[in-house]
């Protein structure tokens, strides 16, 4: 899957980076910039029990009016709603969230409800706004969505067990601060599995269908960052260069996907968070290596330059030889960092793969994935293989 000759796309990344330790300091500053006097922090509880949406709100100081904690795992349309609600009656005119990607993804839906009215779920699909929304300062606490930097937002709808997408680049963050601190405290499980999600992201970006040199370039620099530092991360989190790489990679992967697409992996991906709440960067884990192999016919110089970015020694060997190096590179690196093998392990019940395929067929993503998916047996086939 090499590009064509005659290759032409559109590169976009209109986020600005702040990045360092006590980079949070500058949020207030961030904030006067964009306009904003009146800031509304988006979080969940557990990132206010940590004590960092505190940090946050202390650095805003009078631009401060309120906090929503209301964003959870797999965040819904009525959540986003509530939060939208609750930001127009503080008198919000920017908006920062501080969190995961389901809190940045929230966020990102109140910006779109602030300017625009009405509900969430008036806006699924891609590319449908026309005029840039409420400013948004996304302050990521994880290091694997990437959701600071891209285009997309992905909100369930709670009551049909489905994952909507929410494209469009009218709802990148303005300002992106990744401060290596906010990240220390993240568990072992939560820092490999949120690191295993950016991997997904670059290695897709690499191989869609949408790929090109720019994206190219940084999917290469974020697999590199990821395979040297990401399990120092979780062999110990107060390494914080080590976190640090890890941000700056995620962020990277983020904006990869954002101008190359994403594939398979996504797909079904969200069809597990959607049917079985199995948490996203955990079901990219579990997937990545089954979908690789299932890719390999049709991307294989694609995954020759995942091996070497992962540092593996490729002399002598042929690109479907190096393309299998790195599946097995892949997998070895979630074994290492202790990841669960099995969707089994994750809860997926096997009477349920069957419809988690016929739902990964009308995901999005699907559609830039370098082999082309027509069936749900197909689909079904890779559940199996990773159940």
């Amino acid at each position: 899957m090499s590009y064509s000759r005659d290759l032409s796309f559109i590169y976009y990344n209109p986020t600005k980076i702040i990045f360092g330790e006590g980079s949070i300091k500058e949020i207030g500053i961030e904030v006067e910039a964009l306009g904003g006097t009146r800031a509304v922090v988006v979080t969940d509880r557990g990132v206010v029990e940590a004590g960092l949406a505190g940090e946050v709100e202390e650095a805003l100081g009078r631009k401060y009016v309120g906090t929503f904690d209301g964003a959870v795992q797999d965040s819904g349309f009525h959540i986003v709603n509530e939060g939208a609600k609750f930001a127009r009656e503080a008198g919000a005119d920017t908006i920062v969230s501080v969190g995961g990607g389901s809190s940045i993804d929230t966020a990102k839906g109140i910006s779109i409800l602030l300017k625009e009215g009405g509900q969430m779920q008036d806006y699924s699909g891609f590319q449908l706004l026309s005029r840039p929304q409420t400013p948004h300062i996304a302050v990521p606490t994880t290091a694997g969505t990437g959701s600071e930097a891209t285009y997309a937002a992905v909100v369930k709808d709670w009551e049909n067990n489905e994952k909507i997408l929410f494209c469009d680049n009218h709802i990148i963050p303005r300002v992106a601060i990744l401060d290596p601190l906010l990240t220390a405290g993240l568990p072992p499980p939560l820092t490999a599995s949120t690191g295993i999600d950016a991997l997904t992201h670059a290695i897709e970006a690499l191989h869609a269908l949408q790929a090109e040199p720019i994206a190219d370039a940084m999917a290469l620099q974020a697999i590199r960052l990821i395979a040297a530092y990401l399990p120092r991360c979780v062999a110990n989190g107060d390494d914080l260069f080590a976190r640090g790489q890890q941000q700056i990679a995620a962020l990277m992967a983020g904006v990869a996907f954002s101008n190359a697409q994403l594939g398979l992996v996504h797909a079904m991906a969200h069809s597990l968070g959607a049917l079985f709440n199995v948490p996203h960067g955990l079901a990219n884990s579990l997937l990545l290596p089954h979908v690789m192999l299932y890719n390999l016919e049709s991307c294989a110089e694609r995954y020759l330059l995942v091996a070497e970015a992962m540092g593996l020694a490729t002399a002598g060997l042929d690109e479907e030889g190096a393309a299998r190096l790195a599946v097995n590179a892949v997998q070895e690196l979630t074994r290492k960092i202790g990841l669960p093998q099995r969707l089994r392990e994750a809860g997926v019940p096997e009477e349920g793969l069957a419809e988690a395929a016929e739902l990964s067929l009308s995901d999005g993503s699907i559609i830039y994935n370098p082999r082309p998916v027509f069936e749900a047996d197909e689909v079904l086939a890779l559940f199996r293989e990773a159940w």
